[in-house]
């Protein structure tokens, strides 16, 4: 099944002149509307117009997270904010968090690319959906609920945690679907059965998963604990959120890319220069239909393969392979997005906190579970008061943790020099 069949198997030459005709478009907005490009593309020495061919996309110059946190929070908005109608944020402190906007269009085009991805997994009006994304600021959980409404399939608006909760409504409401991260979909099927539920007896026929790092092993581990067919979605909050593409039915073979919405490049990491179809290296993403938060050339970070091959499911769009590593320090823990530099930000704010600090990341049965070591001051070890204060300390770094990251690290301090001879600053123990 295809959800807009006039789209999603335009032939590509067709498909080509139509991303380049909204490129020049969103070129000419932009420039003319958000300071930032104008100022970029000056510098460069670019007009708007000078793009006329997917070859020309080199000249341009690149925009990358840093650039977005340079501008928060509203400095790369296209339009006033009377014609925003929602705003969604990614974790992190004041400064290094990311704003992401969206006008009434916007979250129509959002709506009909989170159909297309269900339609193309198999959904129908007929299915039940039980979505575990998280709702909130991150834009995945409301991302893929307006799409389930869209083609008339029921929802359940579960987002995540009450884990025991969830697993007594798969049982009661019979959902065919299950909307989750991966690692918390592992999670409810331990749970299950640490319940004695036989969660393969439950309805669910298929699962979509995203928002986090998984692999081929993981998704047999899915889909021998549910009896169901795993698919990925991909989505960047920073584009649009889940939707940006998805696998069919044909599984395992790459996610197709809604390409009359978005334009991909793939670059080497190091050197910037462009790499040719089917070169693994790092995505870049130009939205070719965003009103409210438009982005030329975004560095996504993330590693991965195009697959230019026809799909025998019809789509003309081409495919990406899953995405297993980054091009930088960037952490996805429980579906949040984390740099090391947003730690730091936030234990420089903690009075007798020193600078250096580990990050350890590891499993707990199949959820993330963090450790933070933290060098505190010389003082607090061995004085009377040296207890209080250290918990005292450990108890805000935890709250901050939690209040701007989304994440409850077990804190260990330690005192001053003690991670100084530590190679690494970050340890990521995860298989995926």
């Amino acid at each position: 099944m295809i959800y807009n069949e006039e789209f999603e198997t335009l032939p590509r030459e067709a498909l080509k002149a139509l991303q380049i005709k909204r490129l020049g478009q969103v070129l000419q907005r932009v420039y003319h509307t958000v300071g930032h490009y104008k100022k970029a593309l000056d510098a460069a020495g670019i007009s708007p117009d000078a793009v006329s061919s997917p070859d020309d996309m080199q000249k341009l110059p690149f925009l990358t997270r840093r650039e977005l946190q340079n501008n928060y929070p509203f400095g790369l908005f296209a339009v006033p904010m009377s014609s925003i109608v929602r705003l969604h944020a990614s974790s992190g402190t004041p400064g290094r968090s990311l704003v992401f906007s969206y006008t009434r269009r916007d979250l129509d085009t959002w709506t009909e690319l989170a159909a297309r991805s269900l339609v193309a997994a198999g959904l129908t009006k007929n299915d039940i959906v039980h979505n575990a994304f998280s709702y909130g600021l991150l834009p995945g959980g409301l991302g893929l609920h307006y799409g389930i409404e869209k083609i008339g399939a029921s929802v359940i608006p579960m987002s995540d945690g009450n884990t025991k909760r969830q697993i007594l409504l798969l049982q009661d409401f019979g959902p065919t679907v299950l909307c989750a991260t991966p690692s918390y979909a592992l999670h409810l099927a331990q749970e299950g059965k640490a319940l004695g539920v036989d969660m393969r007896s439950l309805q669910l026929r298929v699962g979509i998963f995203g928002g986090e790092l998984w692999s081929d092993a993981t998704r047999d581990a899915l889909e021998d604990a549910f009896g169901i067919k795993a698919l990925n979605i991909f989505g960047l909050p920073e584009m649009m959120g889940p939707g940006i593409a998805s696998e069919c039915l044909e599984g395992r073979r790459g996610m197709h890319i809604f390409e009359d919405h978005f334009l991909v490049e793939t670059i080497d990491p190091a050197s910037g220069r462009p790499l040719p179809e089917g070169e693994e290296g790092e995505l870049v993403f130009t939205s070719l239909t965003k009103e409210a938060f438009p982005l030329v050339r975004y560095r996504s970070g993330n590693i991965s393969r195009l697959i230019p091959e026809p799909c025998r499911c019809g789509r003309s769009h081409i495919r990406m392979e899953r995405v297993l590593k980054r091009s930088d320090d960037m952490l996805t823990i429980r579906g949040s997005h984390i740099f090391p530099a947003q730690v730091e930000a936030i234990l420089r704010n903690i009075e007798g906190v020193e600078p250096d600090f580990q990050l350890i990341v590891d499993k707990v049965g199949a959820l993330d579970a963090v450790e933070l070591l933290v060098e505190v001051g010389e003082k607090f070890f061995g004085e009377a008061g040296g207890v209080k204060e250290l918990q005292t300390i450990e108890k805000r770094i935890v709250k901050d943790m939690k209040d701007y990251l989304s994440i409850s690290p077990r804190v260990k301090l330690v005192a001053p020099q003690t991670l100084k001879s530590k190679d690494k600053q970050v340890i990521d123990k995860r298989i995926v």
